[in-house]
Parts: structure tokens; C-alpha cells; sequence
């Protein structure tokens, strides 16, 4: 019988593994922005693809969720994903990388939906929390996945190779962890989405990691950008690669800031980090308040999802993995316009002025989550009502 420890473990290495894949994938973005001779309007259009595929792999995923135990489509999922990193490298005309990266977000989504439904389930198994390391793991990955890629930079290595590599140690990590993920773990009420009465509970979780997914794709695909162009950095990498340091810092700490403050103290403390970093980034574009702005972004991005998810899964209305599959459309929708926008509003006026977005985000945060709080509170004042 294998361990709830040894589950975790493994879990805990997925998530590591996926942060690691996507931080390798968006850490060149630059490269090839370059390589294809994109302008800022053009890539915004061609990480639109991002996105879609996304949105693409929602009902997918969620159905998939639904009908088996998670560990299916989290492995083929993973290992796929691997495939389709490969294929972006490989991609020498812009229709084959349009292609490859509809793929790879499609897949990604379809694992992101079945990891997260087995953090969920793995977490009634413990009495202390443990969903904010497993975000954490992702963010460490991410930052093994900058920290390579900024090697592989400044020793030349091709985009093949470098692609070709980690998805080889994907497919592996795949082969060799399926044994060890939760069997058994489909919920058997709860998987039929209601289309005609949404849920309070659920929407407004939804407007608040659509919120954060605005702010965290950008930062994903348009920090390299602006490191690149407005920093004017050697190596374009410095600045996600301290977004993602602080983010993995505060997603290990959210657990113990959560349980000394609450999450209604802790949404609003994310959202002052994350306006109060924009600033700094935007208001002073130089090289060390760049870095310590999107220092701020980073912890104050960190803790949303994670808390988001969790509240998500305590959802009287729908099964974990239907919860994290509606909470997770509205953070693809939040992805799809996010990195096209600061293209698009980058190319109108400029690279600096589209950052501005994010610090909007930022204060919207605070009376969203106060509504939702306020909601939940109401539920709990009337035991008939259901969430």
C-alpha cells in the first residue's frame, strides 16, 4: 500500500515538473519573438493560441475527470505535453508553431484540471494544509526552468535541443510516477454543470482568478519582453526569473500567512503587493526597482489560485474536479485576454503604458473577494441555503 506521504510526493513532483516545462516554454518567448521576426502586435496574436487551446481542453478535461480517476488524463495529459513542447521547438513557419502551442496549452490544461482534483483529494487525507506547497512546487520548477534556460542562453543552445530535452524528461517523469498517483479518487455526484443557475459561490471565485490570470499570463509571456526592451537587460530572463522566485517563496509561506491573517486578509494583502510592484516596475524602469517591483507581483500573485482552488473544493454544489474545471474557464478566459492585450495596447502606445492593466487587476481584487466573503458568510448564517 503505497503511502499518503509517498502520494504527495509524487504529486508534488508533477506539479514541480509542469512549472518547470511551462517556465521553459515562456522564458523563450524572446527567442522566438526573434527568431520569426514578430512585432509586439504579432506575437500578442500568436499567443493567442495559449488560450484557445485552453479553452479548448476545458470541457475536455472535465470530462474526462468525470468519467475516469484523475490519474488518466493528468499522465496522457503530461506526457503529451511533453511532445507538443517539442514540436514549438522544431516549428519553422508560423502555422506549425500556431499548431504546436494550441497543442501544448491544450494539454496543459487537460493536466493542470486532474493534478489539481488530486491536491484536492490527497488534502482531505491531512489535517494540516498542504495545497499551497504543491503550488509552491510549481513555482520551484519554474524557476529550475528559467534558471536553465538563462544557462542554455548564454551558452547558445539551440531552441531544439533545449525543447527537445525537457520533454524527454517529462515523458519520463510520466512513465515513471503514474504507479505512485491516487487510484479512485472519481466523484460520483456533482459532475453535472448547471448552465441555467450559476453559482454565487463559484462566479465570484471565477472573477477573482480571472483577475489574477491576467495579471500572472502577462507577467508569464511579456516580463522577458520587457526586461528585453525596456530594461534593455543582456539576459532577458533576470526579470521572470525573480517573479517566479517570489512567487514560489510566497506559495510555501501561504499556508502559514493564511493561517495568522485569514484569506479575506490575505486576498487584500496580494492585491496591494501586486499594485504597489506594478508601480514601481512601471513609475521607475530601471534595472533594481524592475526587480523588486516584479518582486512584488510575484508574492502578491502567488496565494490567489492556491486559495481560490481550495475554496473552490469546498463547493456543496459541484465534485472537486467540476469546481476546479468552471474555476479554471474563467481563469483561461482571463489568460486569453491578458497576454493579447498588453500586445495590443503595447503596440498602440507602449510596453511600459500596457503594464498599467495589471495594477487595475490588482484593485479590483479587493471588492470582489470582500463580495465573495460576504456571500459566504451568508451561506453560513443559513444552513438550508447550498453552495
Amino acid at each position: 500500500m503505497i503511502s499518503n506521504n509517498k502520494h504527495r510526493f509524487f504529486l508534488s513532483l508533477f506539479f514541480f515538473i509542469s512549472g518547470f516545462s511551462f517556465s521553459t516554454w515562456a522564458s523563450r518567448i524572446p527567442t522566438i519573438k526573434t527568431a520569426f521576426g514578430f512585432n509586439e502586435a504579432e506575437l500578442g496574436t500568436i499567443l493567442l493560441a495559449m488560450p484557445v487551446g485552453s479553452l479548448i481542453g476545458l470541457p475536455i478535461s472535465g470530462w474526462l475527470v468525470s468519467k475516469y480517476n484523475s490519474r488518466v488524463p493528468l499522465s496522457a495529459g503530461y506526457g503529451l505535453n511533453g511532445l507538443s513542447l517539442a514540436l514549438i521547438g522544431i516549428a519553422h513557419n508560423t502555422f506549425t508553431l500556431v499548431v504546436a502551442i494550441t497543442l501544448f496549452a491544450f494539454t496543459t490544461r487537460v493536466f493542470n484540471i486532474s493534478v489539481n482534483t488530486q491536491a484536492l483529494t490527497l488534502q482531505k487525507r491531512f489535517d494540516n494544509k498542504i495545497i499551497g506547497s504543491f503550488h509552491g512546487f510549481w513555482s520551484i520548477g519554474g524557476i529550475a526552468g528559467i534558471a536553465l534556460s538563462t544557462l542554455l542562453l548564454s551558452l547558445n543552445v539551440d531552441l531544439q535541443v533545449h525543447f527537445g530535452a525537457v520533454a524527454l524528461l517529462m515523458v519520463l517523469v510520466t512513465v515513471y510516477s503514474y504507479r505512485y498517483l491516487l487510484k479512485g479518487d472519481r466523484s460520483e455526484t456533482g459532475n453535472k454543470l448547471n448552465l441555467k443557475k450559476p453559482d454565487p459561490y463559484i462566479f465570484y471565485l471565477g472573477i477573482v482568478v480571472f483577475l489574477c490570470a491576467i495579471c500572472e499570463g502577462g507577467m508569464f509571456d511579456w516580463s522577458g519582453i520587457y526586461f528585453q526592451e525596456i530594461i534593455k537587460a543582456d539576459i532577458f530572463t533576470y526579470g521572470y526569473l525573480i517573479f517566479m522566485t517570489f512567487m514560489a517563496t510566497s506559495r510555501f509561506l501561504s499556508d502559514l500567512i493564511i493561517g495568522r491573517f485569514g484569506m479575506p486578509r490575505t486576498y487584500i494583502m496580494s492585491a496591494i503587493c501586486i499594485v504597489s510592484g506594478i508601480t514601481m516596475a512601471v513609475g521607475f524602469p530601471t534595472f533594481w526597482t524592475a526587480m523588486a517591483g516584479f518582486s512584488l507581483v510575484g508574492f502578491g500573485t502567488a496565494s490567489i489560485i492556491p486559495m481560490s482552488y481550495a475554496l473552490a473544493g469546498a463547493s456543496k454544489k459541484y465534485s472537486p474536479g467540476m469546481a476546479i474545471s468552471i474555476i479554471a474557464t474563467y481563469s483561461i478566459t482571463g489568460m486569453l485576454l491578458g497576454p493579447p492585450m498588453i500586445g495590443y495596447l503595447a503596440h498602440a502606445f507602449s510596453l511600459r503604458v500596457s503594464f498599467v492593466i495589471f495594477a487595475v487587476c490588482g484593485l479590483l481584487l479587493i471588492p470582489i473577494t470582500r463580495m465573495f466573503f460576504s456571500h459566504q458568510a451568508s451561506l453560513s448564517a443559513d444552513p438550508k441555503t447550498r453552495a
